[in-house]
């Protein structure tokens, strides 16, 4: 049975244990390694299910011919490198020069049969015909970065299916592959000893170049896998540099990471010790926006009037167990009368404002990096910081490839009448489904941003039982419930700030002086 848990952000703190990125390498890789056998029962998910491959070419598993061509190099690739590693001892019986040979013969075709599944080049770009060059998007810039076993061919699969989910194009940064086994192995230099490699900077570099240049008000960073851990180094380096307003035109979004932490700090103490205090009292929303343009451009939604005035009475509530939260308003007829709009609040004073996290919890890359340091089981004040909303889903779907498990479970595509792709379905089970609050890993009040404070406060047009209803003027139809579904629970949806990008939409944010008084 599908369901779908939500981890909110960490909130940070000033301690540093004795099991964070922090500490020294040789313990980080002895504490990998047994969390590695740990979570071996999901390795068959890695792959599983082969089928179904809703998203016909552009899945991984399909039958094509550059996927034949990626599974055979692979299945070669892994049978060298296992025996490689297996027969590695017996290299103590041999001469030193045997031994060099050896090896240098075995990595030259390694690096033979890598370069037919890599190509030479390490950006790519998406196709045109999945996503032309919009002017209303011209101050967007998205990036993409890989994970484990990814060829020339599968990236490019990626970004197209990106540009055709979102109406964007796509900028792909190729983490090369050298084989799984081989993939696995430089996930735990990179994760344990930050070793930044050819890739990790070609993407540092391309972000700095975007986040500078005043074409672009928003750049998008998109990981899978092993990108999660690269995109996470990028971003560490992005923190120590880059000027706070710069930062704030960064979005990360990641599938199925890997990385063993995710830095967003606060940008002032009193808004970490402020978030710290939340989770002990009802949310309010102390401000309402007017005069939001609101349709499926998002020209029409950067200079957004706004006033501040009293609280609608907007609040939540949970069930009996505190799992499953509900919406519940009290509003006048009045603002009854008026049909409400779709806003997202930042993460509260961080220096990137949106970061979310998407993963299986059948996924065996995730259980190994995200969900086992969102859910860590000492949950105290000193865990490992992992900053970024979670929305972990348990399918029978639910493996680790990017475009065959990821994207066709969370935003599958629709066909036309003649069984072409046009584009992100507008429903889908996942995003319909009711979000259960994450229980493991937040013993303790403290550790992350309150439940309550996690929610995008996006209103559901039409919708009952919704959260802004009360002085919001709407003009157009950004967002539409056309399931139906007005029981006041929150789903995923009602959280995700991707979805509202799908199909060329743009989510209207709040203006800058509005996030500043909003408590979130």
């Amino acid at each position: 049975m599908d369901r779908t848990e939500f981890f909110g952000s960490q909130v940070g703190g000033e301690s540093v244990i004795n099991y964070s990125y922090t500490d020294m390498p040789w313990r980080l890789m002895m504490w990998d390694v047994r969390y590695f056998f740990t979570f071996a029962w999901a390795l068959p998910w890695v792959l599983w299910p082969v089928r179904p491959c809703d998203g016909d070419h552009f899945d991984e598993l399909s039958f094509t011919k550059e996927n034949m061509w990626c599974i055979f190099i692979h299945t070669i690739l892994m049978v060298m490198q296992l025996f490689f590693i297996l027969t590695l001892p017996l290299a103590l019986l041999f001469p030193v020069w045997m031994v060099g040979l050896g090896m240098a013969a075995f990595f030259t075709l390694n690096w033979f049969l890598c370069l037919g599944l890599n190509g030479k080049t390490i950006t790519f770009e998406s196709d045109p015909k999945y996503a032309p060059a919009l002017e209303e998007h011209a101050h967007e810039q998205w990036i993409f970065l890989n994970g484990v076993a990814v060829g020339e061919a599968w990236l490019k699969s990626n970004i197209n299916r990106l540009a055709l989910t979102f109406k964007r194009p796509i900028i792909g940064v190729h983490n090369r592959t050298t084989g799984v086994i081989f993939d696995v192995v430089e996930c735990l230099i990179q994760r344990n000893f930050g070793y930044a490699t050819s890739d990790i900077r070609v993407a540092y570099k391309i972000i700095k170049e975007k986040l500078y240049n005043p074409k672009y008000t928003k750049v998008v960073f998109i990981l899978h896998s092993q990108g999660g851990i690269e995109g996470g180094l990028v971003l560490d380096w992005l923190l120590q540099e880059l000027p706070q307003n710069l930062l704030s035109k960064l979005e990360v979004y990641t599938f199925g990471n890997a990385s063993n932490h995710f830095n967003n700090p606060h940008r002032h103490i009193e808004a970490q010790t402020a978030e710290q205090k939340l989770p002990r009292t009802d949310t309010h929303i102390p401000t309402t926006i007017t005069e939001i343009p609101l349709t499926d451009s998002p020209i029409e939604t950067h200079s957004l009037a706004s006033r501040r005035r009293p609280s609608n009475g907007s609040a939540y509530s949970f069930d009996a167990h505190r799992r499953v939260p509900t919406l519940t308003t009290s509003v006048s007829k009045e603002s009854d009368a008026s049909r409400a709009t779709a806003y997202t609040v930042p993460a509260s004073d961080r220096a990137i404002a949106h970061v979310e996290h998407y993963a299986h919890t059948t996924d065996f890359v995730a259980l190994w990096g995200i969900l086992h340091f969102v859910r860590n089981e000492r949950a105290s004040p000193d865990m490992p910081r992992y900053i970024g909303r979670v929305f972990s889903r348990t399918s029978p779907r639910g493996g680790h490839q990017f475009c065959q498990h990821y994207l066709n479970g969370m935003f599958p595509l629709a066909r036309d009448a003649k069984g072409e792709f046009v584009g992100c379905a507008e429903r889908n089970d996942f995003m319909n489904s009711t979000v259960e609050v994450a229980e493991k890993g937040s013993e303790k009040d403290d550790l992350r941003e309150a439940p309550e404070n996690s929610w995008s406060l996006i209103e559901l047009a039409g919708r009952q039982g919704s959260i802004v209803k009360g002085e919001v003027e709407v003009h157009g139809s950004f967002y539409e419930d056309k399931d139906g579904i007005d029981d006041g629970k929150v789903r995923v949806k009602d959280l995700s700030r991707l979805w509202q990008y799908r199909n060329g939409r743009s989510p209207p944010d709040l203006p800058r002086e509005v996030r500043r008084m909003t408590v979130i």
